[in-house]
């Protein structure tokens, strides 16, 4: 069953099922892209890991036990023993993170890299943390390594991160979805798709190699695809408001297409 939104669902950008989201989309444009590439390009999943301390809005391994009280004397009171209350004691174990994301390779070239495409996770996005100091360390490598590098960012959360500035970008239109073309060796001329919530995702251009013409992969059909294989319309409550909220406006026309689907009353 496809999802109630003509675009992007608000309600999927929630940091705890994200994962699922993301890897279930990169699983889908990942297959529409080998359905369109020319026979000398493949498209590949790849996995990036990196070890991070617990943080919030991530839910790490928890070792939890039973503290017993313990008796202390309490001064001045002629040895009157005092017992603290049973406690939890709760152990965060550092956190593995695995993110995937997109390479196409040149099959003629020795599966050279020619693009790479992310789509940003919360951890790529939080402020401060070492998921965006690589996410960033990423980025300068593809650039000095000349390839094609696409930025999907679903997430309205979090730091501003990929490659087009905020503030041009804010002087010229509005959004709450955005996907960032940077072409190798233009670092001037980038291509961005801003889009709105009430809009469907867009179709983007993936760039290949010099003198090979850009295939089109349209975003909003691989989402929509991976809204029905992930049987999302089963799992999401959209009696609550989504994660992060929406604004008011946003949050009326959502409520009154919600209720149109029959999934508020």
């Amino acid at each position: 069953m496809p999802g109630p939104f003509p675009g992007m669902d608000p309600w999927l950008e929630d940091p705890v099922g994200w994962g699922d989201v993301h890897d279930g989309l990169i699983g889908r444009m990942r297959a529409a892209l080998n359905a369109i590439l020319p026979p000398e390009y493949v498209a590949r999943g790849v996995e990036r890991c990196y070890v991070v301390q617990p943080e919030r809005d991530i839910v790490p391994d928890l070792t939890i036990h039973r503290q017993p009280p313990r008796t202390t004397q309490k001064p001045g009171s002629g040895g009157i023993a005092l017992a603290s209350d049973p406690s939890l004691m709760i152990s965060l174990a550092p956190l593995e993170m695995r993110e995937t994301y997109i390479e196409i390779l040149s099959i003629r070239d020795s599966h050279q890299i020619v693009t790479v495409m992310e789509v940003l996770s919360p951890s790529n996005k939080a402020p401060n943390s070492k998921g965006l100091r690589l996410y960033r360390k990423k980025q300068r490598e593809v650039v000095a390594a000349r390839k094609h590098l696409i930025e999907i960012d679903l997430l309205r959360a979090g730091e501003h991160v990929v490659m087009v500035p905020r503030e041009t970008l804010l002087r010229e239109t509005r959004w709450d979805y955005l996907v960032c073309l940077y072409r190798a060796g233009q670092p001037q001329a980038l291509q961005v798709w801003p889009t709105p919530l009430r809009e469907r995702l867009p179709r983007i251009d993936i760039p290949l190699d010099v003198g090979v013409q850009d295939v089109v992969l349209d975003l909003q059909e691989a989402f929509d695809r991976n809204y029905e294989e992930g049987a999302y319309i089963r799992d999401i409550d959209y009696r609550r408001e989504p994660i992060p909220p929406l604004g008011s406006e946003d949050a009326a026309w959502a409520d009154a297409l919600l209720r149109e689907r029959g999934l508020r009353s």
